[in-house]
């Protein structure tokens, strides 16, 4: 199969999983990836759950923003059950609270807002300046082959994203990281997505989780792994501002303005090429040395 092949059925994938069951009674059923990491990855469950919340929305609203805890580790190895409560459905917005669960315990819970589209003001910061294009940045492939002990650490997390860092990522060897205030990536779904502007922005929630942790690690040079750190996203929020296509290249430019006692805060804004801002996403992550 050739790599775009590979990559569009990896994306077919992330479409299945996000195309949950529904089992009446606005509630819904998950599965994880047969072949993952031993905990659910904190943007599939994300994900899913606002899939369960946007299922039972009029599609003309849309999502606007969304605010999620992370209570428990997931079992990719059980189905997750999605419990969706109608908190009010206003002439204008819709809002829903999302619950994840397995064997009888939360594992997860998010707040989503939908609202329908409206004329008024209009304006962002611009993106970034001088940042090279996703064309003149090192593929992940081409990134791995350089630290091939290392790639395990990548390998833990499902990849229908093409992920390309500008700069060092947050897997290299201990000491081959610069401290940088920023941690700037570009992605992309790799692959054709639906029309269908929810399954854009569940594969955008999805792809939020990936990287923005990493711009905590990045104020100190440091790394994840042997010889770094571990980590685990504690809560996750994201707002949607402009349309967009999750499978066309974004820039996700994250800094981190504060860490202390193991946590990290992590901000992150995504930009399409043209240089829209899409989307802010804001995490609190725990992250503690390896062996501490």
């Amino acid at each position: 199969m050739d790599e775009l092949a590979s990559g569009q059925a990896a994306v077919d994938a992330l479409v299945r999983l996000l195309d949950l069951e529904a089992l009446g009674g606005d509630r819904f059923l998950g599965i994880s990836p047969p072949v993952g990491p031993q905990r659910v990855f904190g943007g599939q469950v994300a994900g899913q759950a606002l899939v369960a919340a946007g299922r039972t929305v009029d599609p003309e609203r849309q999502v606007h923003s969304l605010h999620g805890y992370f209570v428990r580790p997931g079992d990719p190895t059980v189905p997750i059950t999605y419990a969706v409560e109608n908190i009010r459905d206003g002439r204008s917005f819709s809002v829903r609270r999302s619950v994840a669960q397995q064997h009888g315990k939360v594992i997860f819970f998010m707040s989503a807002s939908f609202h329908v589209p409206e004329d008024g003001l209009d304006h962002h910061e611009a993106a970034p300046a001088d940042i090279p294009p996703p064309e003149d940045v090192p593929t992940m492939a081409e990134r791995l082959a350089k630290y091939p002990e290392r790639a395990g650490i990548w390998s833990m997390i499902p990849r229908p994203i093409d992920v390309r860092y500008v700069g060092e990522p947050g897997w290299v060897r201990p000491g081959d990281r610069p401290a940088s205030p920023t941690q700037r990536v570009w992605m992309r779904i790799d692959g054709k997505l639906p029309d269908d502007p929810l399954v854009h922005a569940c594969a955008l929630t999805f792809a939020s989780d990936l990287t923005l942790l990493d711009s905590v690690l990045a104020v100190h040079g440091a790394v994840w792994g042997p010889g770094g750190f571990v980590g685990a996203s504690l809560d996750h929020a994201l707002w949607f501002h402009r349309g967009f296509r999750a499978d066309e290249w974004f820039l996700y430019d994250s800094v981190s303005p504060s860490a202390s006692d193991a946590r990290g805060l992590a901000t992150g804004r995504m930009f399409t090429r043209d240089g829209r801002h899409i989307a802010t996403a804001v995490q609190e992550g725990l992250l503690r040395r390896v062996g501490g």
